[in-house]
Protein backbone atom coordinates (compact mmCIF):
# COMPACT_ATOMS: atom_id res chain seq x y z
CA UNK A 1 0.00 0.00 0.00
CA UNK A 2 1.57 3.25 -1.12
CA UNK A 3 2.08 5.98 1.40
CA UNK A 4 -0.14 9.04 1.06
CA UNK A 5 1.93 12.15 0.55
CA UNK A 6 0.64 15.11 2.47
CA UNK A 7 1.20 18.55 1.05
CA UNK A 8 2.95 20.92 3.36
CA UNK A 9 1.00 24.09 4.05
CA UNK A 10 2.30 27.13 2.24
CA UNK A 11 4.38 29.40 4.48
CA UNK A 12 2.42 32.29 5.93
CA UNK A 13 3.84 35.66 5.02
CA UNK A 14 4.73 37.69 8.08
CA UNK A 15 3.58 41.30 8.26
CA UNK A 16 5.33 43.25 11.00
CA UNK A 17 4.13 46.43 12.67
CA UNK A 18 6.72 48.34 10.63
CA UNK A 19 5.24 46.88 7.43
CA UNK A 20 1.79 48.07 8.55
CA UNK A 21 3.02 51.58 9.37
CA UNK A 22 4.94 51.79 6.11
CA UNK A 23 1.91 50.63 4.11
CA UNK A 24 -0.35 53.20 5.78
CA UNK A 25 2.17 56.01 5.15
CA UNK A 26 2.52 55.05 1.47
CA UNK A 27 -1.27 55.01 1.12
CA UNK A 28 -1.61 58.48 2.69
CA UNK A 29 1.15 59.94 0.52
CA UNK A 30 -0.32 58.53 -2.68
CA UNK A 31 -3.86 59.64 -1.78
CA UNK A 32 -2.83 63.22 -1.03
CA UNK A 33 -0.64 63.42 -4.14
CA UNK A 34 -3.62 62.24 -6.21
CA UNK A 35 -6.19 64.56 -4.61
CA UNK A 36 -4.15 67.78 -4.67
CA UNK A 37 -2.57 69.75 -7.50
CA UNK A 38 0.57 71.26 -5.97
CA UNK A 39 1.96 69.38 -2.95
CA UNK A 40 5.43 69.62 -1.40
CA UNK A 41 7.34 67.50 1.12
CA UNK A 42 9.00 69.25 4.06
CA UNK A 43 12.59 68.02 4.33
CA UNK A 44 15.03 69.36 6.93
CA UNK A 45 17.56 66.53 7.12
CA UNK A 46 16.12 65.28 10.43
CA UNK A 47 15.33 61.62 11.08
CA UNK A 48 11.57 61.89 10.53
CA UNK A 49 11.94 63.66 7.19
CA UNK A 50 14.58 61.09 6.21
CA UNK A 51 11.97 58.37 6.78
CA UNK A 52 9.47 60.45 4.77
CA UNK A 53 11.88 60.40 1.83
CA UNK A 54 12.10 56.61 1.99
CA UNK A 55 8.28 56.42 2.07
CA UNK A 56 8.17 58.68 -1.00
CA UNK A 57 10.70 56.44 -2.75
CA UNK A 58 8.54 53.37 -2.13
CA UNK A 59 5.39 55.24 -3.14
CA UNK A 60 6.62 56.69 -6.44
CA UNK A 61 9.91 55.22 -7.66
CA UNK A 62 11.13 54.62 -10.34
CA UNK A 63 9.39 57.90 -11.29
CA UNK A 64 10.47 61.22 -9.86
CA UNK A 65 8.54 62.46 -6.84
CA UNK A 66 5.36 64.28 -7.92
CA UNK A 67 6.35 67.18 -5.67
CA UNK A 68 9.41 69.24 -4.71
CA UNK A 69 11.12 69.16 -1.32
CA UNK A 70 10.83 72.26 0.86
CA UNK A 71 12.99 73.37 3.78
CA UNK A 72 12.28 76.41 5.94
CA UNK A 73 15.82 77.23 7.09
CA UNK A 74 16.34 79.36 10.21
CA UNK A 75 20.01 79.84 9.20
CA UNK A 76 20.73 78.60 12.73
CA UNK A 77 20.72 74.89 11.92
CA UNK A 78 23.50 72.49 12.81
CA UNK A 79 26.00 72.42 9.91
CA UNK A 80 26.17 68.60 10.00
CA UNK A 81 22.44 68.48 9.25
CA UNK A 82 22.57 70.98 6.38
CA UNK A 83 25.46 69.08 4.78
CA UNK A 84 23.47 65.85 5.11
CA UNK A 85 20.35 67.53 3.65
CA UNK A 86 22.19 68.68 0.54
CA UNK A 87 23.98 65.36 0.03
CA UNK A 88 20.75 63.35 0.33
CA UNK A 89 18.88 65.60 -2.10
CA UNK A 90 21.73 65.33 -4.61
CA UNK A 91 21.74 61.55 -4.21
CA UNK A 92 18.00 61.35 -4.95
CA UNK A 93 18.17 63.87 -7.79
CA UNK A 94 15.09 65.69 -6.53
CA UNK A 95 14.32 69.42 -6.43
CA UNK A 96 14.86 71.25 -3.12
CA UNK A 97 13.32 74.65 -2.41
CA UNK A 98 14.92 76.50 0.53
CA UNK A 99 13.31 79.55 2.08
CA UNK A 100 15.11 81.36 4.88
CA UNK A 101 13.82 82.90 8.11
CA UNK A 102 16.93 85.09 7.96
CA UNK A 103 15.73 86.56 4.67
CA UNK A 104 12.30 87.18 6.21
CA UNK A 105 14.04 89.08 9.01
CA UNK A 106 16.17 91.11 6.61
CA UNK A 107 13.13 92.02 4.49
CA UNK A 108 11.13 93.13 7.54
CA UNK A 109 8.58 90.31 7.32
CA UNK A 110 9.78 88.99 10.71
CA UNK A 111 10.79 91.22 13.61
CA UNK A 112 12.68 89.80 16.57
CA UNK A 113 12.18 91.19 20.06
CA UNK A 114 15.90 90.79 20.75
CA UNK A 115 18.87 89.73 18.58
CA UNK A 116 19.45 86.43 20.43
CA UNK A 117 15.81 85.34 20.27
CA UNK A 118 15.20 81.86 18.84
CA UNK A 119 14.13 81.94 15.22
CA UNK A 120 12.30 78.62 15.53
CA UNK A 121 8.79 79.99 16.20
CA UNK A 122 9.24 82.57 13.44
CA UNK A 123 9.38 79.88 10.76
CA UNK A 124 5.61 80.25 10.40
CA UNK A 125 5.84 83.52 8.46
CA UNK A 126 8.45 82.14 6.07
CA UNK A 127 6.51 78.90 5.63
CA UNK A 128 3.23 80.63 4.79
CA UNK A 129 5.05 82.99 2.42
CA UNK A 130 6.48 79.94 0.62
CA UNK A 131 3.02 78.34 0.42
CA UNK A 132 1.66 81.52 -1.20
CA UNK A 133 4.67 82.01 -3.48
CA UNK A 134 4.51 78.50 -4.97
CA UNK A 135 0.76 77.93 -4.66
CA UNK A 136 1.18 74.79 -2.56
CA UNK A 137 -2.14 73.20 -1.61
CA UNK A 138 -0.62 70.39 0.50
CA UNK A 139 2.49 70.01 2.61
CA UNK A 140 3.72 66.60 3.76
CA UNK A 141 5.27 66.77 7.23
CA UNK A 142 6.99 64.20 9.42
CA UNK A 143 5.16 65.09 12.66
CA UNK A 144 4.17 62.23 14.97
CA UNK A 145 1.49 62.13 17.65
CA UNK A 146 3.87 60.92 20.36
CA UNK A 147 6.04 64.04 20.10
CA UNK A 148 3.85 66.55 21.90
CA UNK A 149 0.28 67.06 23.19
CA UNK A 150 -0.78 69.47 20.43
CA UNK A 151 0.46 67.08 17.75
CA UNK A 152 -1.61 64.32 19.36
CA UNK A 153 -4.77 66.42 18.84
CA UNK A 154 -4.22 66.82 15.10
CA UNK A 155 -5.64 64.56 12.41
CA UNK A 156 -3.58 62.92 9.66
CA UNK A 157 -4.89 65.58 7.26
CA UNK A 158 -4.85 68.98 8.93
CA UNK A 159 -6.96 71.60 7.18
CA UNK A 160 -5.54 75.13 7.10
CA UNK A 161 -7.67 78.15 6.21
CA UNK A 162 -6.69 80.93 3.80
CA UNK A 163 -4.61 82.49 6.60
CA UNK A 164 -2.75 79.21 7.15
CA UNK A 165 -4.38 78.72 10.55
CA UNK A 166 -5.47 75.50 12.23
CA UNK A 167 -8.67 75.20 14.27
CA UNK A 168 -8.42 72.14 16.55
CA UNK A 169 -12.16 72.35 17.32
CA UNK A 170 -13.17 72.09 13.68
CA UNK A 171 -11.29 69.11 12.26
CA UNK A 172 -12.56 66.87 9.50
CA UNK A 173 -13.52 63.28 10.39
CA UNK A 174 -11.26 60.49 9.16
CA UNK A 175 -13.25 57.26 9.05
CA UNK A 176 -12.10 53.98 7.44
CA UNK A 177 -8.89 55.66 6.16
CA UNK A 178 -10.90 58.06 4.01
CA UNK A 179 -9.31 61.50 3.81
CA UNK A 180 -11.08 64.69 2.74
CA UNK A 181 -8.68 66.92 0.83
CA UNK A 182 -11.28 69.31 -0.60
CA UNK A 183 -10.13 72.90 -0.45
CA UNK A 184 -11.52 76.35 -1.10
CA UNK A 185 -9.31 78.90 -2.90
CA UNK A 186 -6.36 79.93 -0.73
CA UNK A 187 -6.67 76.99 1.68
CA UNK A 188 -4.23 74.13 2.01
CA UNK A 189 -3.70 70.98 4.04
CA UNK A 190 -0.84 69.53 6.04
CA UNK A 191 -0.53 65.77 5.66
CA UNK A 192 1.21 63.67 8.33
CA UNK A 193 1.81 60.11 7.08
CA UNK A 194 3.88 59.27 10.18
CA UNK A 195 1.17 60.25 12.67
CA UNK A 196 0.85 56.72 14.08
CA UNK A 197 4.61 56.16 14.36
CA UNK A 198 6.63 56.55 17.56
CA UNK A 199 10.24 57.57 18.07
CA UNK A 200 11.06 53.87 18.55
CA UNK A 201 9.32 52.98 15.27
CA UNK A 202 11.40 55.60 13.46
CA UNK A 203 14.68 54.17 14.71
CA UNK A 204 13.63 50.58 14.06
CA UNK A 205 12.69 51.57 10.51
CA UNK A 206 16.00 53.39 10.05
CA UNK A 207 17.76 50.21 11.15
CA UNK A 208 15.66 47.98 8.89
CA UNK A 209 16.08 50.19 5.84
CA UNK A 210 19.75 50.92 6.61
CA UNK A 211 19.13 54.67 6.30
CA UNK A 212 21.95 57.14 6.88
CA UNK A 213 21.29 59.99 9.33
CA UNK A 214 23.32 63.06 10.38
CA UNK A 215 26.25 62.18 12.64
CA UNK A 216 25.00 64.24 15.59
CA UNK A 217 22.22 61.69 16.22
CA UNK A 218 24.96 59.38 17.53
CA UNK A 219 26.91 59.82 20.78
CA UNK A 220 29.91 62.14 20.58
CA UNK A 221 31.88 64.40 22.92
CA UNK A 222 30.60 67.99 22.98
CA UNK A 223 31.04 71.02 25.28
CA UNK A 224 27.78 71.81 27.09
CA UNK A 225 26.44 73.73 30.07
CA UNK A 226 23.66 72.64 32.40
CA UNK A 227 20.68 75.00 32.28
CA UNK A 228 17.16 74.45 33.64
CA UNK A 229 17.67 70.70 33.70
CA UNK A 230 18.86 70.58 30.08
CA UNK A 231 22.28 70.22 28.47
CA UNK A 232 22.78 73.28 26.28
CA UNK A 233 25.42 72.95 23.52
CA UNK A 234 28.13 75.62 23.63
CA UNK A 235 28.24 77.36 20.24
CA UNK A 236 28.63 80.89 18.89
CA UNK A 237 24.85 81.19 18.99
CA UNK A 238 24.53 79.67 22.49
CA UNK A 239 27.55 80.80 24.52
CA UNK A 240 27.76 80.06 28.26
CA UNK A 241 26.16 82.61 30.56
CA UNK A 242 27.84 84.28 33.49
CA UNK A 243 28.44 81.75 36.26
CA UNK A 244 27.93 78.69 34.04
CA UNK A 245 30.66 76.06 33.84
CA UNK A 246 31.45 74.49 30.48
CA UNK A 247 31.87 70.72 30.67
CA UNK A 248 32.54 68.11 27.97
CA UNK A 249 30.01 65.29 27.95
CA UNK A 250 29.18 62.35 25.74
CA UNK A 251 25.87 63.39 24.20
CA UNK A 252 23.64 62.80 21.22
CA UNK A 253 20.69 64.67 19.73
CA UNK A 254 17.27 63.01 19.74
CA UNK A 255 15.92 65.74 17.47
CA UNK A 256 17.79 68.26 15.32
CA UNK A 257 16.41 71.77 14.90
CA UNK A 258 17.40 75.35 15.50
CA UNK A 259 20.65 75.48 17.51
CA UNK A 260 19.23 78.12 19.85
CA UNK A 261 16.49 75.85 21.21
CA UNK A 262 17.68 72.27 20.64
CA UNK A 263 19.57 70.40 23.35
CA UNK A 264 21.34 67.04 23.34
CA UNK A 265 20.93 64.32 25.95
CA UNK A 266 23.68 62.49 27.81
CA UNK A 267 24.29 59.24 25.97
CA UNK A 268 26.87 56.64 24.96
CA UNK A 269 24.66 55.28 22.16
CA UNK A 270 26.95 55.47 19.15
CA UNK A 271 25.14 52.93 16.95
CA UNK A 272 21.56 52.57 15.73
CA UNK A 273 21.05 49.40 17.81
CA UNK A 274 22.20 51.21 20.96
CA UNK A 275 19.85 54.11 20.21
CA UNK A 276 16.97 51.66 19.85
CA UNK A 277 17.81 50.09 23.23
CA UNK A 278 18.08 53.54 24.80
CA UNK A 279 14.78 54.66 23.28
CA UNK A 280 12.96 51.63 24.69
CA UNK A 281 13.81 52.75 28.23
CA UNK A 282 13.25 56.51 27.70
CA UNK A 283 10.58 58.05 29.96
CA UNK A 284 10.57 61.56 28.47
CA UNK A 285 9.53 62.43 24.90
CA UNK A 286 12.23 63.73 22.60
CA UNK A 287 10.79 67.26 22.57
CA UNK A 288 10.36 67.23 26.35
CA UNK A 289 13.97 66.22 26.80
CA UNK A 290 15.54 68.48 24.20
CA UNK A 291 13.47 71.52 23.22
CA UNK A 292 13.85 74.74 25.22
CA UNK A 293 11.17 76.59 23.24
CA UNK A 294 8.47 74.09 24.28
CA UNK A 295 9.14 74.76 27.96
CA UNK A 296 7.80 78.34 27.90
CA UNK A 297 4.25 77.07 28.53
CA UNK A 298 2.19 73.89 28.21
CA UNK A 299 0.42 75.40 25.20
CA UNK A 300 3.48 76.67 23.30
CA UNK A 301 3.20 74.22 20.42
CA UNK A 302 -0.57 74.49 20.05
CA UNK A 303 -0.46 78.29 19.93
CA UNK A 304 2.16 78.16 17.19
CA UNK A 305 0.25 75.52 15.23
CA UNK A 306 -2.93 77.59 15.36
CA UNK A 307 -0.98 80.38 13.67
CA UNK A 308 0.28 78.09 10.90
CA UNK A 309 3.36 76.35 12.33
CA UNK A 310 4.35 72.84 11.17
Amino acid sequence: MSAVLKERPAPVATFSHLDWLESEAIHIMREVAAETTSPALLFSGGKDSIVMLRIAEKAFRPDRFPFPLLHIDTEHNFPEVIRFRDARVAELGERLIVRSVGESIRSGRVKLRRPDESRNPHQTVTLLDAVKEHGFDALFGGARRDEEKARAKERILSHRDDFGQWDPRNQRPELWSLYNARLAPGEHIRAFPLSNWTELDIWQYIAREKLAVPSIYYAHARPVVERRGLLVPVTELTPPRAGETVITRNVRFRTVGDITCTCPVASDADTTDKIIAETVSATVTERGATRMDDQTSDASMELRKREGYF
